[in-house]
């Protein structure tokens, strides 16, 4: 009788080669994901950047508004601010007030101070919100809102203010807003 004789080495030709594959591939589907999760952190890393740009012009203005409190409603702007307005690059010929106070704010928004324009289109408006009531007992005070918008990278849920509705496109999931009200009391009551 004769014995058949079993070699391992032979039984396991191949094997090795297809462990090397099915690991290419599992590190292929990792580093794709990796790549996914880093264009998705660069994208949230640039819009935070954004928000917080528009949240400095937002304070830049409601501070503005409250240091002039008398000459509120003249801050008041029937379009947006920024970005495509008429306003001109130098404010020195602006007579000072209100009127100078919006064509400065124009020009943060359009990063006039930076070394490169703003790349996502700044936009401001200002709005009242509720008139005052000067006259006793009845006295309310005017609240104004300061809206600062901005183009966002991704298509999200349209923000609630009104201010520069359908300027990035006929989407208005890439706006993004930010908004503050400013209560102006009446002194005389």
């Amino acid at each position: 009788m004769l014995k058949t004789r079993h070699h391992p080495r032979r039984l396991q030709q191949g094997l090795s080669m297809i462990e090397v594959l099915v690991s290419v591939v599992i590190l292929g589907f990792g580093l794709l994901g990796m790549a996914s999760l880093q264009s998705k952190v660069h994208t949230a890393e640039v819009e935070a950047y954004q928000r917080s740009q528009a949240l400095l012009a937002l304070g830049d203005m409601s501070e503005r508004i409250n240091a002039n409190r008398n000459a509120a409603a003249s801050y008041v702007s029937t379009g947006t601010i920024g970005a495509g307005d008429t306003q001109p690059a130098s404010c020195a010929t602006v007579a000072a007030g209100p009127a100078r106070d919006v064509c400065e704010w124009s020009n943060v928004l359009k990063g006039a101070s930076e070394s490169v324009a703003n790349g996502f289109g700044l936009r401001g408006c200002i709005v009242q919100v509720q008139a005052p009531i000067t006259t006793a007992p009845s006295c309310r005070p005017g609240v104004y809102e300061v809206t600062v918008i901005w183009q966002g990278l991704t298509n999200a849920v349209a923000p609630a203010q009104s201010c520069g509705s359908g300027a990035f496109g006929a989407t208005d999931g890439y706006r993004r807003a930010v908004s503050n009200r400013i209560a102006v009391s009446v002194p005389s009551c």
